[in-house]
C-alpha cells in the first residue's frame, strides 16, 4: 500500500505495467517504511473511518490499459491502447464520464485535464507535452511545447488553473500560459534548479522541489493568476547522518496538505529498530506564505512498517499495512509541547477501515450474487492527498471518511471527546447525541463533567456570536465598502445554539421525567450558568423550562428565590407564564406585575401580552387590580376569549360584562357602539337565550 504506483503485485492483473496507476502528473508520492514487526489486528468494534460508499469505478489496469490518476480535477484515466481506442475520464464529483480517442503517439507518461476541462495536456517523451483544446467549436488539432531548458528532461506538469501549467524538468521549472485560440504556449517565467522529485498541493497552488544530493533541501514555489513567488526553502532532518552522498529522501516518505487552514509538509521519519528505537514518526514542518517554514509537530506511531498517510476533516490519518489499522491525529489537540514542537499521541486505539463490498458486475441475471468482500490495505493500493485511495487491481477510486458516532464510545474523556468534536465538519447531530446521553442512565455524567460540555459549547457559541456582531457593526457603519474582502462568518455545524440545546436536549429531559428533579433542576440551572458565564443573552424558553420544573415538583420556594435573587431573568413571555400560574400558586400573580413593572412596561402593553398569550383570566385580573376594568373595550376580552375555544372561558368573560353593563348603566346588555353583536349570537348559540342576565330592577 503505497502513494507511488507499485509494482506488480499478487493480487494485481498479471502483466500489468510497473507502474499500474501512475499519478495524472509524476508517480504519486508514497510513505512506505521498512517491513515493521507484525502486531496482533486490532480489528475490535467501532471502525471510525470508511471508504465513501459512490466511488468512482474503472478499468482495472492491465496490458491494454493504463490508469492515471489528477490529483488537481481528482479525475481518474483510464487510457487504452496509447488512447487510440479510448480515453475514459471519471471523477468523484462529476458523474458523467468524459469519453475520447486520441491519437496513438507512444506511451501516455503523464495526462491531465486544465482546470474546468477544457484543455487536455499528455506527456508522451521526456522532452515535450503535447495540447489538445476541448472547447466548442475548437478544431480538435494537436499542439506541442518542448522544455526551454537544453539536455532537461520533463519530470511532470501541474496545471495551476484553466490557462496555465508549470512544467517541472531535472533541471528547475517552466510557468506557461496556454493560448488554446491560438494553438501555442507563452512562457511567463522560469527558474533554474537542480530537481531529484516534485510534489503539487492544487488546494494551495503549491509546487515542492526535492534539491541537493541528498534530496532534502525543499523549495516551495506559490502560483496564482499568472504570478510564480518563490517561497523559503528549508531543510528536512533526517533521522542519521547519512552515509553516502546519495539521495536520502525519497518522495514516498512526503506528503503535503491543507490542515485546519495552514500548508503543511509531512514526513514520515522511519527510525532504525534499535533497542532503544521508538518506532517511526510523522514530522509536520508548517509552510506559510511568507516567512520560513517551520518544525510545528510530531505525531509519534510507536510501530515500524509500510505506512500511507491521508488527511480527512483536518485529521492526518496513517494507514499500517503490517497490522491492517489505520490511526487518526488531531493537532488542534493538546499535545506535549517541548518548547519548539507538540508531541502528539494518535487520538483513539487502532482500528480497521470499516470493511467494504464490492458489488457483482455483470448481466442483471449474474448480479444477484452476494458482493465480494474489498481486500483492504492490499499492496495495489495508492493513497492520493488529501482523501483519496485506489485500487489498481480493483478499478476504484474511493475518498476516505471518517465516522463520528464510533468515537464517542472510544473516547471516553468528555471534555476531550467535545474538544474532537467541535472541529469536525459533520459535528451537530453527535454533539447533541453526546449532551443527551451524558444526561441519562447509564451514562449519566457528574455535573462537573456537564458543566465542562456546557462550557466549550459555549464558548464556540460566543465565538460565533462576536463575529457575527463584529461583521454586522462593519456593515452597518459602512466601512465593508472599503474591505471587499469582508465576508460574513460562516455558521459551521460546531455552532451549538440555545435553541438546539432546548430542542434536542433538554426539553426531551425534562419531559422523560427519569433523574431525580434535584438534578434536572441543577442541569438546567448549569447550562444557564453557562450562557451568563461567556456573557450570552439566555432566551426565555429556558426559563420557562424552569419554571415548569419547578412547578411540576411543587418547588415553589426555589422559584420564588430564584425570581426574588434575579436567577431568572426578567422578560414579558416569563411574566405571562407567572400569571397563568396563579391558580396553583397565588404568589406568582404579584411576582409577575412585579416583573413588568420592572420592564417598564405600560399598563396596557401588559394587557395586550397577557391576552396575545390567551391569559384572558390573568389579564381581566390585572386590569382589576389596577383599577382600569370600567374602562376596558368588551370586545376585545371576548374576541381573546372566542379565539381560545374554550366555552367557560367565554361564558366567565361575557358574564363579567353583562355585570359591568348592569353596574354602569343599569342593564346587562352591550351598547351598539360596542360592537359586541357576534358575540351575543354566539353566546346565545351555545348557551341558550335563556342564559343572558336580565336586566335587575330596584
Amino acid at each position: 500500500m503505497s502513494r507511488e504506483p507499485p509494482g506488480p503485485a499478487e493480487d494485481e492483473v498479471p502483466g500489468a505495467p510497473a507502474a499500474a496507476v501512475a499519478a495524472g502528473g509524476p508517480p504519486a508520492t508514497a510513505t512506505t517504511a521498512a517491513a515493521g514487526e507484525g502486531e496482533g489486528r486490532a480489528r475490535g468494534g467501532g471502525c471510525y473511518l470508511a471508504l465513501c460508499a459512490r466511488p468512482v469505478h474503472f478499468e482495472k489496469a492491465n496490458p491494454v490499459n493504463c490508469v492515471f490518476f489528477d490529483e488537481a480535477n481528482k479525475q481518474v484515466f483510464a487510457v487504452r491502447s496509447g488512447g487510440a481506442t479510448g480515453v475514459v475520464v471519471k471523477g468523484l464529483e462529476d458523474r458523467n464520464p468524459i469519453s475520447f480517442r486520441m491519437e496513438d503517439k507512444g506511451e501516455v507518461k503523464c495526462i491531465k485535464f486544465s482546470l474546468g476541462n477544457k484543455i487536455l495536456a499528455v506527456q508522451r517523451t521526456l522532452k515535450s507535452v503535447d495540447f489538445l483544446n476541448f472547447i466548442p467549436d475548437s478544431p480538435q488539432l494537436e499542439y506541442t511545447q518542448e522544455c526551454k531548458t537544453k539536455n532537461a528532461n520533463i519530470l511532470g506538469f501541474c496545471w495551476t488553473s484553466s490557462t496555465e501549467i508549470v512544467f517541472i524538468t531535472d533541471q528547475g521549472i517552466e510557468f506557461y500560459q496556454v493560448l488554446p485560440e491560438k494553438r501555442s504556449l507563452k512562457l511567463l517565467k522560469n527558474q533554474s534548479i537542480n530537481v531529484n522529485w516534485y510534489m503539487y498541493c492544487p488546494e494551495s497552488s503549491v509546487i515542492l522541489l526535492s534539491t541537493t544530493v541528498l534530496g532534502n533541501v525543499l523549495q516551495p514555489f506559490y502560483f496564482k493568476s499568472g504570478t510564480m513567488s518563490k517561497l523559503s526553502k528549508f531543510e528536512i532532518e533526517l533521522p542519521a547522518a547519512p552515509k553516502s552522498s546519495k539521495l536520502s529522501l525519497s518522495e514516498r516518505d512526503i506528503a503535503m496538505a491543507t490542515i485546519y487552514g495552514q500548508l503543511y509538509v509531512l514526513y514520515l521519519r522511519h527510525h532504525s529498530r534499535t533497542s532503544n528505537s521508538t518506532g517511526a514518526e510523522v514530522v509536520l514542518y508548517h509552510l506559510p506564505r511568507e516567512g520560513s517554514c517551520k518544525k510545528t509537530h510530531i505525531l509519534k506511531l510507536n510501530r515500524t512498517g509500510k505506512f500511507a498517510l491521508n488527511v480527512v476533516d483536518n485529521l492526518v490519518v496513517v494507514h499500517h499495512q503490517d497490522t491492517e489499522t489505520s490511526v487518526i491525529f488531531d493537532i488542534k489537540l493538546k499535545g506535549e509541547f517541548d518548547g519548539s514542537t507538540t508531541i502528539h499521541q494518535f487520538v483513539l486505539p487502532p482500528r480497521s477501515i470499516q470493511p467494504y463490498q464490492i458489488p457483482v458486475a455483470g448481466p442483471a441475471s449474474v448480479t444477484s450474487q452476494a458482493p465480494v468482500p474489498c481486500k483492504l490495505y492490499s499492496s495495489s493500493w495508492i493513497v492520493f492527498q488529501p482523501d483519496i485511495i485506489i485500487s489498481a487491481s480493483e478499478g476504484y477510486l474511493w475518498s476516505l471518511q471518517v465516522k463520528l458516532e464510533p468515537v464517542v464510545n472510544l473516547l471516553l474523556d468528555k471534555g476531550k471527546l467535545m474538544d474532537f468534536l467541535l472541529q469536525r465538519k459533520e459535528c451537530k447531530m453527535v454533539i447533541l447525541s453526546v449532551c443527551s446521553q451524558m444526561l441519562s442512565e447509564p451514562e449519566r455524567g457528574s455535573l462537573s463533567v456537564i458543566a465542562t460540555v456546557f462550557d466549550k459549547l459555549n464558548h464556540e457559541y460566543k465565538k460565533y456570536l462576536e463575529a457575527e456582531q463584529s461583521y454586522t457593526m462593519v456593515v452597518e457603519t459602512g466601512l465593508s465598502r472599503s474591505n471587499p474582502l469582508l465576508k460574513r462568518p460562516v455558521r459551521t455545524q460546531a455552532v451549538i445554539d440555545q435553541s438546539d440545546m432546548y430542542t434536542h436536549v433538554l426539553s426531551v429531559f425534562t419531559e422523560k421525567k427519569e433523574a431525580p428533579h434535584k438534578f434536572t433542576i441543577a442541569v438546567l440551572m448549569e447550562y444557564i450558568r453557562s450562557l451568563n458565564q461567556f456573557q450570552i443573552a439566555v432566551q426565555h424558553y429556558l426559563y420557562e423550562l424552569v419554571i415548569k420544573t419547578l412547578v411540576q415538583h411543587n418547588l415553589f420556594y426555589m422559584l420564588h428565590q430564584f425570581l426574588q435573587y434575579h436567577v431568572l431573568s426578567d422578560s414579558k413571555p416569563l411574566a405571562c407564564l407567572l400569571l397563568s400560574l396563579e391558580s396553583i400558586y397565588p404568589p406568582a400573580h404579584q411576582l409577575s406585575l412585579d416583573m413588568l413593572k420592572r420592564l417598564s412596561t405600560a399598563n396596557d402593553e401588559i394587557v395586550e401580552v397577557l391576552l396575545s398569550k390567551h391569559q384572558v383570566l390573568a389579564a381581566l385580573r390585572f386590569i382589576r387590580g389596577i383599577g382600569g376594568h370600567d374602562s376596558i373595550s368588551a370586545r376585545k376580552f371576548l374576541d381573546a376569549a372566542k379565539q381560545a375555544e374554550d366555552e367557560m372561558l367565554f361564558y366567565t368573560i361575557f358574564r363579567f360584562f353583562e355585570q359591568r353593563n348592569q353596574r354602569l348603566r343599569g342593564n346587562p346588555s352591550f351598547t351598539p357602539g360596542e360592537h359586541c353583536e357576534e358575540h351575543v349570537t354566539f353566546f346565545k348559540q351555545v348557551f341558550g337565550e335563556q342564559a343572558l342576565m336580565k336586566p335587575t330592577t330596584f
